[in-house]
């Protein structure tokens, strides 16, 4: 089983370093499937939280945040567009697929529910799963993992270095 996960204090870095990842794997030529942000993307939400992803086998961008006006600070997060995320990468065939990408392990999946079936899915068919997880999740990532997931450097030369590792 190879997995591993992904976490920066940096401000946004997690997202910037898979989105740019995939990015760049993709270029190469490898077979990617998950979601990462959409890194083109300028969100106008001033706590940040305003965010679209990019499904990696289709190139199919969501946005994934609900506006709740002016003032609002609560969770943007919008669950129906989450799950149409998941149901997109549900819906492709891992076959051929040389690397899964989450940029976030979030609160659909330290619930059980969101992409942990297609984590899993991935896993059984030895496809290696990157992960990002964020401080808050990351007890729930770790039961969900089993303690088997290799934590990973905030440095894109580290993380090219697993994926290539993990790929081969």
């Amino acid at each position: 089983m190879k997995i591993a996960s992904l976490s920066s204090e940096k401000r946004g870095e997690t997202d910037r370093l898979l989105s740019q990842l995939a990015g760049n794997l993709q270029a190469e030529g490898h077979q990617l499937a998950g979601i990462v942000k959409d890194e083109s993307y300028e969100g106008t939400a001033a706590n940040g939280c305003d965010m679209r992803v990019r499904v990696l086998s289709s190139g199919n961008i969501i946005q994934i945040t609900q506006n709740l006006g002016a003032g609002s600070d609560a969770c943007r997060l919008d669950p129906s567009a989450i799950t149409e995320a998941v149901r997109q990468v549900e819906a492709e065939p891992l076959d051929g697929v040389e690397l899964f990408v989450l940029n976030k392990f979030g609160p659909e999946e330290c619930a059980g529910r969101g992409f942990c079936a297609v984590i899993g899915q991935a896993i059984e068919t030895g496809i290696p799963v990157l992960v990002g997880v964020g401080l808050a999740s990351r007890e729930k990532f770790e039961a969900f993992a089993g303690g088997l997931a290799e934590a990973l450097p905030d440095e894109e030369t580290a993380l090219k270095a697993w994926c290539q590792e993990a790929m081969y």
